[in-house]
């Protein structure tokens, strides 16, 4: 297990420890239900040295383990996309697996992510709470009785004028009401004993939630502000005594490409560090100590300054357990906060050279049993390996190619008499590998648990009418100005037939060059009607792509996941498409 170390600050005095109490935080993020050790380039992690592979629940539970060992006081922390978006192991099974994997490596609290919600606000406090799944029942035979962790929803709160159901199994539910946070889904906080010392966590989603998941799951709640909400929730800890605080938050930052496992940002600026997470650390309320953060996928440790000009650290961890952030610091023991000059904090690589948890290969036993059946069947073969954009912003193959096998699903008259297809980044969640799997398909095969993997969120195809305008504002709305006024550009998967232009330089709005939007060789027309067949995520108007709800003349389709076995099944073998259906220009 490599490790890298943070800032080294002056020993502490003589009789510190009288004074003060140790702390131990493990933290990591965006697990989303990876089980066994993700592969391809999702199991890699940059080192100074080169790539090693890293991941599994197997392996970061034992280097968890590992880590507490020593630790008279440990806590495990979480910034939240523990389920959604997973593999089929877990999400074949509405996330279970992820969970008890979860309860197994003895997570204590985690904030919500925006994956917490793809299956909308009733089934997140279902895997809070246990319970069957509704429609689907139980998957095994002792049920599901829920995660022994707690979730925090710090901004996520019920509108006006809904009424709220106590969910099942959920005894005490809502008797965080009062809170300044207002009617929060989940607790906005927790308050861990330290020696007798308080340790409060706040825990929050990014609030632009609403765009990264289907409406029909949150339309009874909000997303409040970040910054906002966690001031109002550390004042409400500090009024119940509390003054050691940290926020786990699912939102984060982009530390300079090509940076490893182990950046940390130069002690006292985040010159280094870019995206929201920036902005939003330096106005916490400063009574906050340590923000955990997510979503970005990245790994880092940064010193940036509260408002007062105090050091305070915000950390991530990478995904899919291949990293756990390790930070020690001492609570005083006369004032219960925390001694900002006493944190360390460092990134360890879950490397794959440790015993695995025998208590995880046995969980993972258990559902690929209960899974096999259906996992290993071959729906089709492929020439080579198909790959998605990691960074989402480029054109990619399986982008493509997704977009191609939703057009023939619905390209039929009855079908929705689709014309154009389009793909969101986002929803593709891993590459399609030619290398046979060890579950001993043969290379090139491609098994319904692989094509699971690559599209795990059951999304249903519609098919609408859009004008020539309308699809040409879609594409201009594939660059969106960040509130640090970065641009994120989520390059969506086009179908074969359409091609356009863009250009780098272009500002914002105006990225898609005049005139080069064609169908089939011909320029599309601002006042013609064409028929556009998206996921329903999209056409929720969700990543932002707010025009798709203008759409007319809906038809729905089948889901999107068995319009890409079929597509497979029918073209085999397929050769993924080359990613030149869209040109960017100086």
């Amino acid at each position: 297990m490599c490790a890298a170390t943070a800032l080294t600050l002056p020993a502490a005095p003589a009789n510190a420890g009288l004074l003060t109490a140790d702390l131990q935080i493990l933290s990591f993020n965006d697990y989303h239900g990876h089980l066994e050790p993700p592969t391809g380039s999702d199991g890699n992690l940059l080192t100074k040295t080169g790539t090693v592979t890293a991941g599994g629940s197997e392996y970061l539970t034992t280097d968890l383990r590992t880590l507490r060992a020593g630790h008279k006081n440990t806590l495990t922390v979480a910034a939240g996309d523990l389920i959604g978006g997973s593999p089929f192991l877990s999400g074949l099974f509405k996330d279970e697996p992820s969970v008890e994997t979860l309860n197994n490596l003895g997570l204590d609290v985690s904030s919500v992510g925006n994956h917490e919600f793809d299956e909308g606000v009733p089934e997140l406090l279902r895997m809070q709470y246990g319970g069957c799944h509704p429609t689907e029942g139980c998957f095994d035979d002792d049920g599901y009785s829920g995660a022994k962790y707690q979730y925090l929803a710090a901004n996520v709160a019920y509108k006006d004028g809904v009424k709220v159901t106590r969910p099942a199994h959920s005894k005490g539910y809502g008797s965080w009401f009062k809170a300044r946070t207002g009617r929060t889904i989940l607790p906005p906080t927790t308050i861990k004993k330290v020696q007798g010392i308080r340790v409060g966590f706040i825990g929050m989603t990014l609030e632009g939630t609403p765009e990264l998941v289907a409406q029909a799951g949150i339309k009874d709640v909000t997303f409040a502000d970040e910054v906002a909400t966690a001031n109002l929730a550390a004042k409400d800890l500090r009024a119940r005594g509390v003054q050691a605080i940290v926020v786990l938050l699912h939102e984060g930052g982009l530390p300079p490409a090509g940076a490893t496992f182990d950046y940390a940002c130069n002690a006292g600026t985040s010159a280094d560090l870019s995206g929201p997470i920036v902005n939003i650390a330096k106005t916490l309320d400063p009574s906050i100590d340590l923000v955990v953060t997510g979503h970005t996928h990245q790994p880092y440790t940064c010193d940036i300054p509260d408002p007062k000009g105090q050091s305070r650290w915000v950390t991530s961890a990478a995904s899919y357990g291949r990293v756990i952030t390790e930070t020690n610091l001492k609570l005083n023991r006369v004032t219960g906060d925390v001694v900002r000059s006493s944190v360390r904090t460092a990134n360890h690589a879950v490397t794959r050279d440790v015993t695995p948890a025998a208590d995880q290969t046995a969980t993972i036993a258990k559902w690929k049993a209960l899974s096999g059946p259906i996992a290993n069947r071959v729906v089709g073969s492929i020439t080579a390996d198909i790959r998605r954009s990691i960074t989402r912003d480029g054109e990619s193959s399986l982008g493509d190619l997704i977009a191609d096998a939703q057009l023939e699903a619905t390209a039929a008259a009855g079908a929705g008499g689709a014309q154009m297809a389009f793909m969101n980044p986002g929803g593709v969640r891993a590459d399609l590998t030619y290398a046979g799997s060890p579950d001993g398909e043969g290379d090139g095969k491609v098994t319904y648990g692989e094509a699971f993997t690559v599209q795990p969120f059951g999304n249903l195809l519609v098919s609408m009418n859009l004008t020539g305008a309308q699809i040409k504002t879609m594409l201009e709305q594939q660059w969106t100005t960040q509130t640090d006024e970065s641009v994120r550009f989520l390059h969506l998967g086009v179908s074969d037939g359409l091609t356009y232009s863009w250009s780098r330089a272009a500002p914002v709005g105006s990225k898609v060059v005049p005139g080069s939007v064609q169908l089939n060789g011909v320029p599309i027309a601002d006042a013609t009607t064409y028929r556009v067949t998206v996921n329903s995520f999209l056409a929720d108007g969700g990543d932002g792509f707010t025009v798709l709800k203008d759409g007319t003349d809906r038809v729905g389709g089948g889901v999107d996941l068995d319009a890409f076995t079929a597509y497979l099944g029918a073209h085999s073998p397929v050769t993924g498409p080359s990613p030149t259906r869209v040109t960017a220009l100086p």
